[in-house]
């Protein structure tokens, strides 16, 4: 394998997936403070008197009212170091996330999967849970009900992600040998009442980008050496899953299908991610400071990581405009996840380097200033897809 090879299957490989199939997310009405040098906490909802209009004055033209702008807007300082301990504790998530054994948040209660191996990725469906699950070599998915039995086992799921609201999901079974080697095929599965699926035998590596508006998205490497992904895209009931030749070395689809990021460049210590229209491929915008991992259910941001990853973490998260490319914040600070919680909110896996305590973080997009929305602790932490 080539070194340039080699770094994009690293690069892409790490990539944030779920963002923006993210279930059972809600508007935060919590209003933030304007932001500050460090990553502050938010804090509760603005007093009355700052949220009564203005006056009208007495004599006035009338005029037609111009549609609300959807473009986020930069209210604090743009970028802020993250600093766990000096953080509050706000609400917990409001998207599924793993802590310890148990899955939380989103629709349902508390679920816990059984057993003791390793928990790769978790997703609700309904009141169910979604679990891939280290298994020998490879893995499997259990699905759990609420009462904590595992109803079902689908082998060799390496990726999952649910619909916003949590009715649907799909996943991705890719084979290994008995050895851990990687081999080609993969099917692709959805979710919901029945199960559909296809399979792209003369695949390698397949991961899923989102499952939104009715249709799947995931990438897959025609060859095992990774020098180029294809994006394709999946009508659950479909015979065939459709090459989406537009977007090359894609890493995120936008929940609309109407923009996805490509990979573009890539050097050793180094790469430019573009933003592309779907339909026509046109590019509209491109950053060389940043890898688009993500977009919010919006369309308006995109969650962004280091244009350069490699080791432990990442050291930096964004938010950019979408339409745009314009930085809106970036924290520094090591994450080991950056999920759009809702349009307004990223959350963020924290700690401070290996086996420390961590903490999954809420940040607001516009202002930078964030808070604990898990207790800082150790052990298994995970947000979910």
């Amino acid at each position: 394998m080539g070194q340039n090879n080699g770094r994009l299957v690293a690069l892409v490989a790490a990539a944030a997936v779920a963002a923006v199939a993210a279930g059972g997310a809600l508007a935060y009405s919590q209003g933030p403070q304007d932001g500050t040098a460090e990553a502050a906490p938010l804090t509760g909802t603005p007093s009355p008197t700052a949220a009564r209009p203005a006056a009208t004055p007495s004599r006035t033209v009338a005029t037609t009212p111009s549609k609300p702008s959807t473009t986020p807007t930069n209210s604090g300082p743009v970028k802020s170091a993250i600093k766990l301990s000096k953080l509050t504790d706000g609400r917990a998530p409001q998207v599924a996330y793993l802590s310890g054994r148990t899955v939380r948040g989103g629709s349902g209660g508390g679920i816990k999967v059984p057993g003791s191996g390793d928990i790769w990725a978790v997703a609700r469906l309904n009141q169910s849970v979604l679990a891939v699950v280290g298994k020998g070599s490879g893995s499997e998915m259990l699905t759990i009900d609420s009462n904590g039995a595992v109803s079902r086992r689908t082998p060799d799921v390496s990726s999952i992600a649910s619909t916003e609201n949590g009715v649907a999901a799909a996943y991705i079974a890719t084979r290994t040998s008995a050895s851990g080697e990687r081999l080609a095929g993969a099917t692709v599965y959805a979710e919901q009442d029945t199960v559909s699926k296809v399979s792209l035998p003369n695949v390698w590596d397949a991961q899923l980008l989102g499952y939104v508006d009715g249709k799947v998205y995931f990438r897959a490497s025609p060859d095992e050496n990774g020098s180029a992904w294809t994006l394709y895209e999946w009508v659950p009931g479909s015979s065939k899953a459709t090459p989406v030749k537009a977007v090359p070395q894609p890493t995120a689809v936008a929940a609309n299908g109407a923009m996805a990021a490509s990979l573009t460049t890539l050097t050793d210590y180094n790469s430019c991610t573009s933003v592309l229209a779907v339909a026509s491929g046109k590019r509209l915008w491109r950053t060389c400071d940043y890898q688009v991992d993500a977009f919010t259910r919006d369309g308006a941001t995109a969650i962004a990581g280091p244009f350069y990853r490699d080791g432990y973490g990442d050291g930096i998260a964004a938010a950019l405009d979408a339409k745009t490319g314009n930085l809106l914040h970036e924290w520094s600070g090591t994450f080991r996840q950056t999920v759009a919680e809702d349009d307004q909110h990223l959350l963020l896996l924290a700690d401070d380097g290996e086996e420390t305590p961590a903490s999954i973080i809420r940040c607001t997009i516009t202002t930078g200033v964030c808070e604990r929305a898990t207790p800082l602790a150790k052990g298994t932490l995970l947000i979910g897809s």
